[in-house]
Order: structure tokens, then C-alpha cells, then sequence
């Protein structure tokens, strides 16, 4: 038994790594271990041998486990200091800075809108930012005489004397992008046309560059009532309220028949707007059923096909959304209002995930 003692302290004090060790307890002290072997040899001695050899064994046994359970700490010990000493780090040293970099009100509210219809089934269609004036007047049924047509509201393109081509404007909403999808890919259709749009106007709620989503739904049987249910979705979702009642005022645009103005139940208390809640409306914007010249404009049979149109500015819901009260603070590119009022980058909206957080 000394002999075997003293044979296995060594090879353990010598085992370089865990898998040594784990070989050396198998042939110590496993089933078929030199030791465990002559444990079994008790069976055969006489019982004055028995109690002699009995507890050396026993003693022999817990000593080379103890042995092999001080080895595999040291060991671990061992690992953990090398890899402390390969992965050091130097604490005193300036952390990573935080990224200065925010999303715009704008671009985040634009975001949540894109999300939001996209669970109803909408996609993103995009057009050009100068466009004809055919595609941004006429093919929309706006009469030459309209008001909207004058230079005082309409940003024209400069022109060569003699140039006979169709004179070209900065668009002043994003409706020519419907006449462009539904010439490109027919009918039906379920667009949302989110973008920049260009008007001369400037004060504290308009300026001359802004933002508007349009959406438009074309197919066999679609009805004003489709057009409620989308709008009432919408605001619930998008103000993160249990549900917003959308009411129509009757109005006219050259390009819906009929027409609506779109108005949401609010209340104010103390100056603060309530969404959903209230005695009061806001004007949200503008919608109808599509004009069936505007579909025989777009090469859609009007007698075959029907369908409804919206449009929303996207400044005018972030400001309600997040409390902003100047539209043009939007553009003034103060990086300290942007950082107040931007979002965390790469937190993208979704419903099931939350939309502004």
C-alpha cells in the first residue's frame, strides 16, 4: 500500500492537465483501479486480515481522492490565471463612448407609420421629388384654373425660353406616386406613399419643405367604411391608445369624390392634447373615394375598379405624438433639440414590440 500511495502522489503531482489527472483516478480508483482491486482481495482474507487491511484501503482510497481533488483545483487555478493574464484589461482606461448620433423625430414617425400599415398589408411605394406637372395637377383631375397651380404655392421649375416640354415642379404632395405605381403595376393595389413634398408657405406650422404619407387601397368592392376602419387602426396605433374615434367632415379635393376631411376625438386639459378622449376633433387631414377620372388617368378601368385615398402630414402627427410645439425647430438641425428629442439608432419600430421607446 505505501508502495502504491506513494506511486500515485507523484504521477498526480506530475499530471499536467485535467485529462492526465482523469486518467490516473480510472486507474487508481475506478471500477478496475489498482485500488479497487485490492479492495475486492478483502473478500478473501481471514477475518483478523480484514481488519488490518480494511481500513488502510479505505484510508489509501480517500487520501488519493483528496489528492486528485486538490490537483483538478490547482489546476483550474491554473486556467483561470492564464486567462485572466491573456484577457486583461485596463480598467483605469476611458470606457467606449455612448454614440452621440440620434434618429430624427421625423424619420422615427415615419417608421411607425411604415409599420403600421405594413400589418395592414400595405407596402411602400416611392416616387420622384420633381415630377411633371401633369403627373403632380392634371392626371389627379386638379383643373389648370386651381388655386394650387399658382407660383405663389407651387415651386415651378426653372425653364429656357422656347423649351416645349411639360413644365416640372417640386412636388406639393406625394399623390403623383399613386398615378406612377397604379400606371406600373395596375390594380389592386394597397400603397402608402411616404415623403418630402415642397410648398411656399413658412410659419410656426408650415414650412416650405414637409412631410406627407399618402395611402391608397384600389380593388372591386372597397367603400368608405373600409377607409374609416383604416384611419381608426391607424391613430390607435400609432398614439398608442386603446382606440381613437375618426370622424368625416364632407369637404372636396379635385382627386377624391366624395371627399372628407379626417378628424380625431381629443380633449385638452391644462394645455395638454388627449387623443381618443374628449368632447373636441382635430384635423388630421384629407381623404375620399378615388375620382374615377383620376383611375382613367392611371390606366385603371373606373366601371371594373374602386377605391379610397388618404393623406396625412407626418410633421403635424410627430409633433402631437411626441409634444413638439414649432414645426420648423424639425429642420433647424440644432444638434441640442435633436438630442432631446431623437430616438436610440437601429431601434426599430414594430408593433408587437413597441413602437417609440
Amino acid at each position: 500500500m505505501d508502495d502504491l500511495k506513494a506511486k500515485y502522489l507523484e504521477l498526480i503531482g506530475a499530471a499536467g492537465d485535467e485529462a492526465q489527472l482523469e486518467e490516473l483516478r480510472v486507474k487508481a480508483v475506478g471500477k478496475k483501479g489498482e485500488i479497487s482491486l485490492k479492495m475486492r482481495e478483502l473478500g478473501k482474507m481471514t477475518p483478523e486480515e480484514r481488519q488490518v487491511a480494511g481500513p488502510a484501503l479505505n484510508a489509501l482510497k480517500d487520501e488519493i481522492n483528496a489528492a486528485l481533488a486538490a490537483k483538478k483545483a490547482g489546476l483550474a487555478d491554473a486556467a483561470l490565471d492564464a486567462r485572466l493574464a491573456k484577457e486583461w484589461l485596463d480598467v483605469t482606461l476611458p470606457g467606449r463612448p455612448r454614440p452621440q448620433g440620434t434618429v430624427h423625430p421625423i424619420a422615427q414617425a415615419t417608421e411607425e407609420i411604415t409599420a403600421i400599415f405594413a400589418e395592414m398589408g400595405f407596402a411602400v411605394a416611392e416616387g420622384p421629388q420633381v415630377d411633371s406637372d401633369w403627373y403632380n395637377f392634371d392626371a389627379l383631375n386638379i383643373p389648370g384654373h386651381h388655386p394650387a397651380r399658382a407660383e405663389m404655392d407651387t415651386f415651378y421649375m426653372h425653364r429656357e425660353e422656347g423649351d416645349n416640354r411639360p413644365p416640372h415642379v417640386l412636388r406639393t404632395h406625394t399623390s403623383p406616386v399613386q398615378i406612377r405605381h397604379m400606371e406600373a403595376h395596375g390594380a389592386p393595389c394597397r400603397i402608402i406613399a411616404p415623403g418630402r413634398v415642397y410648398r411656399a408657405d413658412y410659419d410656426q406650422t408650415h414650412t416650405p419643405m414637409f412631410h406627407q404619407v399618402e395611402g391608397l387601397a384600389i380593388d372591386r368592392d372597397i367603400s368608405m367604411a373600409n377607409l374609416k376602419w383604416c384611419l381608426e387602426e391607424f391613430a390607435a396605433a400609432f398614439f398608442e391608445v386603446d382606440q381613437i374615434e375618426v370622424r368625416f367632415r364632407a369637404s372636396h379635393f379635385p382627386f377624391t369624390e366624395p371627399s372628407a376631411e379626417i378628424d380625431f376625438r381629443c380633449s385638452w386639459q391644462d394645455g395638454t392634447l388627449k387623443l381618443g378622449e374628449g368632447d373636441d376633433w382635430l384635423e388630421a387631414g384629407g381623404s375620399g373615394m378615388v375620382h374615377p377620372n383620376v383611375l382613367q388617368n392611371a390606366g385603371i378601368d373606373p366601371n371594373e375598379w374602386q377605391g379610397f385615398a388618404f393623406g396625412l402630414g407626418i410633421d403635424r402627427l410627430a409633433m402631437l405624438k411626441y409634444g413638439i410645439p414649432d414645426l420648423r425647430a424639425f429642420f433647424e438641425s440644432d444638434l441640442r433639440w435633436l438630442k432631446h428629442y431623437g430616438f436610440v439608432p437601429l431601434d426599430v419600430p414594430t408593433l408587437h414590440g413597441g413602437l417609440s421607446r
